[in-house]
């Protein structure tokens, strides 16, 4: 009888445990965060998840230009009378945001919330043609005073600001990826908003990512991905209407305005850092020079609707049958 009972004990610590797919959705950095990992311990994966959200809070904890506390608020608070000390992560990220400003001719500009801190798009609030004009005399990267050394930044003119909104998020899902790499995870995805990226596929299959209509909740393009980083910019995340005039959040630095001439973009790159900041630096661009600069770039997959409806893709992209909404 012991015999039979150690047997049997014996066995059931042979058999593999049966490992399955958990899921978490939080909302932080005004946003939907959602996290989904393969993991054969419940126990663990949950750890894995809250670590995903953490990080996430710490990033809005330091880059929000909406907290008083986080440093990206004291820099646009101070950094016109003084320069302001920050974190070498914060100071990498503002270089590499003015990367995205050289490689887009300045389409691509953290500054531009010089002007765009003056909307308020849950009130339809819009400033005047004075203040706007002034505001947008402000946006220029360039005049970013930045000591590599001190890890300082200094505004040369009252009034400017920076905002990290087209790449914190990116940078954000890059992060919680690195964390579930780092424990051994290989099939997963998180998502900020419209920034998510891939880890591994789907168990077999891969992820399905869907563009959203935008003027809608279907999906126009469905694309099956792994081990990518997918972004979308697009019109309908914050906006207002005015005298038949949409305003929304993606503000053309050179313009003063909203960008109009594409209502989606999306790119496929190897990180969502990258991919966020396209996605609105496409979106700014428009449809012929947007696709011009993703063409000639390697590993980065562009898909563009522009104000007429009609679908574009980069030289990489094979386009569907159907090619308009």
């Amino acid at each position: 009888m012991k015999r039979l009972l150690f047997a049997l004990i014996l066995l059931a610590m042979a058999v593999p445990v049966q490992a399955e797919w958990f899921q978490r959705t939080e909302s932080i950095m005004g946003t939907r965060i959602y996290v989904e990992l393969w993991h054969d311990d419940a126990s663990a994966a949950t750890q894995l998840m809250q670590a995903v959200m953490d990080e996430m809070h710490r990033i809005d904890e330091l880059m929000s230009p909406y907290k008083d506390t986080a440093q990206l608020a004291i820099v646009n608070r101070d950094a016109a009378s003084r320069p302001v000390a920050v974190t070498p992560e914060l100071f990498d990220l503002i270089v590499r945001s003015n990367h995205f400003s050289d490689l887009s001719g300045g389409a691509f500009d953290i500054t531009f919330a010089s002007l765009g801190h003056q909307f308020d798009y849950r009130q339809s609030v819009k400033p005047d043609k004075q203040h706007q004009q002034q505001a947008t005399a402000l946006i220029n990267y360039k005049a970013l005073q930045l000591d590599s050394k001190a890890h300082t930044v200094f505004f040369p003119k009252a009034g400017m600001r920076i905002d990290l909104g087209g790449i914190a998020k990116g940078y954000a899902v890059d992060n919680a990826i690195r964390i579930l790499q780092q424990a051994g995870v290989t099939n997963g995805i998180v998502t900020a908003g419209g920034d998510s990226r891939l880890l591994g596929d789907h168990r077999g299959r891969p992820w399905m990512m869907g563009i959203k209509h935008p003027r809608g909740e279907s999906h126009v393009v469905s694309l099956p991905l792994e081990n990518v980083a997918l972004s979308t910019s697009g019109d309908y995340e914050r906006y207002f209407e005015a005298d038949g005039v949409r305003y929304h959040h993606i503000i053309d630095p050179k313009k003063g305005d909203s960008a109009r001439e594409v209502v989606s973009a999306t790119i496929i790159a190897d990180d969502a850092t990258t991919s966020d900041a396209l996605s609105t630096t496409l979106f700014i661009l428009g449809v012929s020079k947007g696709l011009e600069l993703v063409n000639r770039m390697q590993n980065v997959s562009a898909i563009l609707i522009d104000n007429k409806g009609k679908i574009h893709y980069s030289a990489d992209l094979a386009p569907p049958t159907a090619s308009g909404l």
